[in-house]
């Protein structure tokens, strides 16, 4: 276990292992918490960075659809893969 030293103002550095672990990347925002004496960190907005991501891959017009129908859907599916798949070769 990581042994961590709290800095002047009350900074920590998290071990770039214990992120990683976590999911946590520059930019998130944590939620800290005293819980039976001790302090926990949690993402806070995973969601919001989530949904961030999926707008600027529509922005940039990185999305299929919209389909009227499943069969529409999974057709454009396969056809992705296909294209994929030909693209690794």
């Amino acid at each position: 276990m990581p042994i961590i030293k709290v800095q002047k103002r009350g900074q920590i550095t998290l071990p770039v292992r214990l992120r990683a672990k976590a999911g946590i990347v520059e930019g998130d925002a944590l939620e800290a918490r005293l819980e039976r004496g001790k302090i926990t960190l949690a993402p806070a907005v995973v969601l919001d960075r989530q949904v961030a991501e999926s707008l600027e891959d529509y922005r940039k017009g990185r999305f299929y659809g919209p389909f009227d129908t499943h069969e529409e859907f999974t057709a454009s599916i396969k056809a992705n893969l296909k294209k994929r798949a030909k693209a690794r070769r």
